[in-house]
């Protein structure tokens, strides 16, 4: 973890230059009164860097440097590269990006351009150093952001295509081995020479489209890693580089971009007001994509940052106020800027920074609200982040890096993202095909954990095993020791060698929980000629061949016996899998006059551990129990909560444990301390067993050694 100052930066995006009339004094004042100790500035504006081709304006942010220097405000400096200046877009129309082949997008919005090509790389090199070499030095200045939330586009234009087939060939050598890896037997695409390889605009086969979206995320990583490059040029020892990642984007592999930065920065955004009420009775996949909603997708989107580099992490930008466009006007309920705040740092953030402290007053986001309004004057938002500031001051390096807690670990697949977005095995309530199959069978089980009061830890595919190399992995005698609960769901593309590594994994003693397609294609998205649970059929005692889509839930009876007791309202969604049993023993079945011929869970003990198959995406209530008798004993120690109540724990990184605990309603709520606690912010001694009260969406925090 790269060295940052001993406590959590708090602050937000900083934009003088968009500000109507002269305020400086003022807005640092007011940064001064919220306790705000640091600002992103920088990123937005090439076009004021550089007006002209060649011609820079370097010295308009000197006195923002300086005013943050004077305050004691650190600066994160970004570098402008995702927004292209006019002149440059008149003068190398080449460069726009197309999304589709000989389709340019147009100007007008933001990340138009083809960042591989020459003649944007030429310019946002030079732009980039002459930033960096006026104000790296500058000892405000104690990190740099590169771009900004890279990967939003699929770039179809003619060079990033033809570099795509020198992959390939570099990759596969030659034709012959292609078609046969391909399958490209299948409808007459056998290919005779290179030239033959079709535009991925029409595209149907899957292998194409694995090979293509795996292709363009590592264009992504190449380009940030360029810039990095070039940023630690000009860094101090002390300073970081980062980029902020928006995690829904498209060309985008965290775990493998981030390889070539310092510290994991990322911005969550998440439904305020209704939608982080507990409990929580919205429906799985509800909310837009980069704003889920549900304290449970808070947290989510915590554990994915944390997931990138497996250590904490910033938060670039997370909400102030109203979020997205203008019929998105709901900024939270007083309390719950709070509540997520100290969940972000539970699950690992050590910095939360808004987007961003003055709400525009043009441009496309002028409703996107920022921490004053569009008069300037500070009120109640201004008010609930000073607050919070304080809280942060007063917590001081206790909070500032923890290492968060996990019950369950979960294993995630960005290729088997990829391939379900385009050949989706999930079915939306209407019968179409649903895009976010991966997270309709992924967030299910995070969320019943969550619900269960169990932590969860998401680790990416290759941080366990790489069979390319690249990364040594973990054994899995170590993962059995640190994580022994390892949940699989919809793990489509999978090596034969991961496939061995779970169940290695299970003969060590840990016990991996095997999802709906999980292991069905090999790396290549090729099904497999083999009966499933591939490879590990006779490690896991059950097998299947058929299976099939739901277009109702089914009801589901408890297996006389079986650990998991759930009510007789629980049920199993979306997806079936014919699982057969062998030597294996069912933990629940389904109550159906078809389907009831298979079990929904069944278990089978293998080495010193287990495997668990789950053969279907879990209702509620099945999700809940399966979480508690994976985990029978949370790491928290918090037990009986009331149904709004949540406690997240972890360690500080002086050893000390910290117990975050929150209640995400209107209504006042009380929990029993489950060891010796001090409160944080207040000093309050709360003995083992003693109430811990809770406000109306309020959030405590407390220490224990």
């Amino acid at each position: 973890m790269f060295p940052l100052p001993p406590r959590v930066l708090f602050g937000a995006a900083y934009y003088h230059e968009y500000q109507p009339y002269e305020r400086l004094k003022e807005d640092f004042d007011l940064m001064t009164e919220a306790k705000f100790t640091v600002i992103r500035v920088g990123e937005s504006v090439w076009s004021t860097w550089e007006p002209e081709n060649g011609r820079f304006e370097l010295d308009w942010l000197a006195r923002v440097l300086d005013a943050a220097h004077e305050r004691g405000i650190a600066v994160v400096l970004g570098t402008p590269t995702y927004a292209v200046p006019p002149w440059l877009a008149r003068q190398y129309p080449e460069i726009v990006t197309e999304q589709a082949s000989g389709r340019p997008m147009g100007w007008g919005a933001r990340q138009e351009a083809d960042f591989s090509h020459p003649a944007f790389r030429f310019h946002a090199e030079r732009v980039t150093r002459a930033i960096l070499a006026r104000y790296a030095e500058h000892p405000a200045v104690i990190g740099f952001q590169v771009d900004n939330e890279p990967g939003v586009r699929l770039p179809h234009n003619h060079g990033v295509f033809q570099r795509f087939v020198d992959h390939l060939r570099q990759t596969y050598g030659d034709v012959e081995t292609l078609n046969r890896e391909w399958g490209l037997v299948y409808w007459s695409h056998r290919l005779s020479t290179w030239a033959d390889l079709w535009q991925p605009d029409n595209n149907q086969q899957p292998q194409y489209d694995v090979a293509w979206r795996a292709f363009q995320a590592r264009q992504t990583t190449e380009f940030v890693a360029w810039q990095a490059d070039i940023a630690r040029e000009y860094a101090r020892p002390d300073q970081f580089v980062t980029t902020c990642l928006a995690y829904h984007h498209a060309a985008l592999e965290d775990d493998e971009l981030t390889d070539a930065l310092d510290v994991t920065a990322g911005n969550p955004y998440y439904d305020m007001q209704d939608g982080l009420a507990l409990p929580d009775l919205t429906p799985e996949g509800h909310g837009r994509q980069w704003v889920p909603t549900g304290v449970w997708a808070l947290y989510q989107s915590a554990d994915r940052t944390f997931s990138s580099r497996q250590e904490p992490f910033l938060v670039t930008e997370t909400n102030a106020q109203a979020i997205g466009g203008t019929s998105e006007n709901r900024p939270a309920f007083d309390g719950q800027w709070r509540q997520a705040a100290w969940a972000l740092v539970s699950r690992g953030a050590r910095m939360i920074e808004y987007w961003h402290w003055h709400t525009l007053h043009f441009g496309t986001e002028t409703y996107w609200g920022g921490v004053l309004p569009h008069s300037g004057k500070p009120g109640r938002i201004h008010t609930e982040l000073a607050r919070l500031g304080a809280e942060f001051e007063r917590a001081g390096s206790l909070v500032a890096g923890i290492e968060p807690d996990a019950d369950i670990a979960m294993v995630y697949s960005m290729p088997s993202k990829w391939l379900m977005q385009k050949y989706p095995p999930l079915a939306k309530a209407d019968g179409s095909p649903d895009p976010a199959s991966y997270h309709g069978v992924f967030d299910p089980l995070y969320r019943g954990a969550f619900e269960a009061g169990r932590q969860v830890r998401i680790l990416h595919a290759r941080q366990l095993h790489d069979a390319r190399g690249e990364r040594e992995g973990m054994a899995p005698e170590v993962a059995a020791r640190r994580h022994p609960v390892l949940v699989v769901p919809a793990l489509y593309l999978a090596e034969d060698s991961l496939l061995d590594w779970f169940a290695a994994y299970a003969e060590a003693g840990g016990h991996p929980v095997l999802g709906p397609r999980t292991g069905y294609a090999d790396h290549e998205a090729r099904a497999r000629h083999e009966s499933g649970p591939a490879r590990l059929v006779a490690a896991a005692g059950v097998t299947y061949d058929e299976f099939s889509n739901l277009s109702e839930q089914l009801p589901l009876r408890a297996v006389p016996g079986s650990p998991l007791t759930f009510p007789t309202h629980a049920t199993a969604t979306r997806w079936v899998d014919g699982l057969t049993v062998g030597d294996a023993t069912v933990l629940a079945e389904y109550d159906h006059p078809h389907f009831g011929r298979w079990p929904a869970v069944v278990t089978h003990p293998h080495g010193a551990g287990r495997i668990t198959c789950v053969g279907t995406v879990p209702g509620h209530d099945l999700a809940r129990e399966l979480a508690a008798w994976l985990a029978p004993a949370p790491r928290s120690g918090w037990l009986d909560l009331p149904a709004s109540v949540t406690a997240t724990t972890g360690t500080s990184p002086d050893g000390r444990r910290v117990h975050v605990v929150h209640n995400w309603s209107w209504q006042p709520a009380e929990a029993q301390a489950p060891v010796d606690l001090t409160d944080v912010l207040d000093g309050t001694p709360v003995p083992v067993g003693g109430p811990v009260s809770l406000g109306a969406w309020d959030v405590r925090v407390f220490v224990t050694r």
